[in-house]
């Protein structure tokens, strides 16, 4: 089995960077499932139902969010629906949407699990108790379990992805906007990296206008979050190919920026 994933897609020049190479990463690798975080899709903050069907259009297979899942009001309903996106598990209950689904391909099944860490973020479930459940019910279906850990510190997410080593087939770190350098495969054959990176802005920091965010730590005032519409894009992701008991072959990153107009590791 082989997956693509973009990391976390930033406003419209995230979205731009997806729609112009998307189809030859797809060409490239090949892959049976393409998933994205959409999280930050909608201005940086959240996503809508335009954007998601955008991305369907476009030739992702799935959807997956974060702390910004419900930053846009209208998406409140829609993810109740049958749709292909899913929020972190560990959210409580009673919050719109779910945290993990089952998807098809052919003959062969993946499960995506979304879960968000806790460390400088929102204090929601356990994340990794979450994890023991939802990986007992995947595993009545399938070995293909890929999880997206949509976390603050390095730590944390290190320390999910060797707690899940052997259980799943691979844990890919978003949130932190950083493509960190530590793609492998753990000791029990999960595939892991810390943070895949962002999709958006190349010149600005995490996404956002540098201007705003330097003020900021210069004036220690808060300030508004500014996206620009346009400018130099980065698309960050990984492939990841997968053995038929589930463990990964091979987990290799992505690059594309105006200075390595294509890199794989």
């Amino acid at each position: 089995m082989r997956i693509l994933f973009i990391g976390d897609i930033v406003g419209s020049i995230g979205r731009d960077m997806l729609s112009e190479h998307l189809p030859h990463l797809k060409k490239k690798y090949q892959p049976n499932f393409t998933i994205v975080n959409g999280e930050n899709a909608a201005h940086g903050r959240g996503i809508t139902e335009k954007i998601y069907k955008s991305f369907m259009t476009q030739g992702v297979d799935f959807v997956t969010l974060g702390n910004h899942t419900y930053g846009q009001r209208d998406v409140y309903d829609f993810l109740d629906q049958d749709i292909k996106m899913i929020r972190p598990a560990n959210y409580p209950a009673e919050a719109p949407g779910v945290g993990m689904k089952i998807v098809r391909f052919n003959q062969d099944k993946l499960a995506i699990i979304n879960l968000q860490g806790r460390a400088f973020l929102p204090a929601i479930d356990d994340p990794f108790k979450k994890a023991d459940e939802l990986i007992e019910m995947a595993r009545k279906e399938t070995n293909h379990i890929f999880v997206d850990f949509h976390a603050e510190t390095t730590s944390e997410k290190g320390a999910m992805g060797y707690y899940l080593d052997g259980r799943v087939s691979a844990v890919v770190g978003t949130h932190t906007h950083i493509q960190t350098s530590d793609n492998r495969i753990l000791p029990q054959g999960t595939g892991f990296i810390t943070d895949v990176g962002m999709t958006g802005d190349y010149d600005g920091i995490l996404g956002i206008n540098k201007d705003e965010v330097i003020h900021r730590f210069i004036t220690g005032l808060p300030v508004k979050h500014v996206l620009h519409e346009t400018g130099r894009g980065v698309l960050s992701g990984v492939y990841i190919e997968l053995d038929k008991a589930g463990k990964t072959k091979k987990i290799e990153r992505i690059l594309i920026n105006p200075d390595q107009p294509f890199i794989g590791h």
